[in-house]
């Protein structure tokens, strides 16, 4: 079976209180939708938790406006740790999740009359296009960005869908290309510019030098969730002015306070693993097999970016539409890149949680 991406599953957050921070995202972005909740050991990622199984529960929701979901992720046998330093723009890791938006000025607006934290008010990016950050009570830095491609209109207040991108610092952007261009199909180039940016200098370390490449795929995604998953973006951003940039994990573990992973929903996992091993990406966690979170099920495999960022594939083969009755999809046996009916992607709505 061939590789095929399609598309940004979930963005991971790691966090104190998954219930707690779960209010705020479905008042903020209308991420409401949930796909399961399980608590459990999670043994394969002793690499990233010190050599040793933690606990931990987790929440994957999103929205049916379209968009990647939320795996809202906490510790349950430690405590979520903070980055002992001030993270700033640059420094190597996800630095924010991008949020798709109907209208920038309207969420900004809905968010300003509920209180968020607002670091800036809606500035033109070097594509001309609005955007504005916003942090979450735990701190972690949201972009409000204009969305491209809806799968439903769920009229939500905030004008907002789910996860449409992200900003990754990085050492060597030419490095990162060979990733995120060559092997999941940021194929285009909307800008590449390096200098002082208005859009970032509300953000720490954002009135520094930078190379900003921004990237998006020319080809539509396909799959059976691609419809709803939507087009995203991949913003590589490298410092230039600094020499002190640090990995925004450093010294802690996977699952700990900010953005632990990013993760594709994928089909053609093997041939995925010869790709990623070939260019120099080798799997440093693959699952082999059907891995079972309660109320969904799949293969699921991690990579690392040049600078140590966790990628996650995941190749769905059970899902929950209405877990009330029992209704799964058995995605095993279904030709690959073929699109899920629209019916039934929404009929998953059913699990919204108000």
């Amino acid at each position: 079976m061939e590789k095929i991406i399609c598309g940004i599953q979930q963005m991971g957050i790691g966090v104190p209180n998954v219930q707690e921070i779960w209010v705020w995202y479905r008042k903020m972005f209308g991420i409401d939708v949930r796909i399961f909740e399980e608590a459990a050991p999670a043994p394969l990622m002793i690499n990233y938790t010190g050599g040793q199984v933690h606990k931990r529960t987790a929440t994957l929701a999103l929205s049916m406006d379209g968009g990647g979901g939320f795996e809202i992720w906490q510790f349950t046998s430690r405590n979520t740790e903070k980055a002992t330093f001030d993270i700033q723009l640059g420094d190597y890791g996800m630095f924010s999740c991008k949020i798709k938006s109907r209208d920038v000025q309207k969420s900004y607006d809905y968010m300003k009359q509920n209180g968020a934290n607002l670091l800036n008010a809606p500035t033109k990016n070097p594509a001309g296009e609005l955007s504005f950050f916003v942090k979450d009570p735990n701190g972690n830095i949201f972009q409000v960005i204009e969305g491209k491609g809806w799968f439903s209109k769920t009229n939500h207040p905030s004008n907002c869908g789910g996860v449409g991108g992200t900003t990754i610092g990085v050492s060597d952007i030419e490095k990162s290309l060979v990733l995120y261009k060559d092997i999941l199909g940021y194929d285009k180039i909307d800008f590449d510019e390096t200098g002082n940016f208005n859009d970032l200098s509300a953000l720490n370390g954002g009135k520094n030098k930078f190379r900003r490449v921004r990237l998006s795929h020319s080809k539509e995604r396909i799959g059976a969730f691609a419809k709803l998953l939507g087009p995203t973006e991949i913003e590589l951003v490298q410092a230039i002015d600094r020499n002190d940039c640090r990995k925004i994990f450093e010294n802690r573990f996977w699952g700990d306070w900010g953005f632990i992973h990013l993760c594709f929903d994928i089909q053609g996992m093997e041939q995925l693993r010869k790709e990623c091993e070939a260019k120099g990406f080798p799997f440093t966690v693959d699952s082999s097999d059907t891995f079972d979170m309660g109320e969904a099920g799949g293969r699921f495999s991690y990579i690392e970016d040049p600078d140590g960022t966790l990628i996650e594939f995941v190749e769905t083969h059970k899902v929950p539409v209405i877990k009330k009755i029992g209704w799964y999809i058995n995605l095993k046996n279904r030709k690959p890149g073929k699109f899920l009916p629209t019916w039934m992607l929404k009929a998953m709505g059913l699990n919204r949680v108000k």
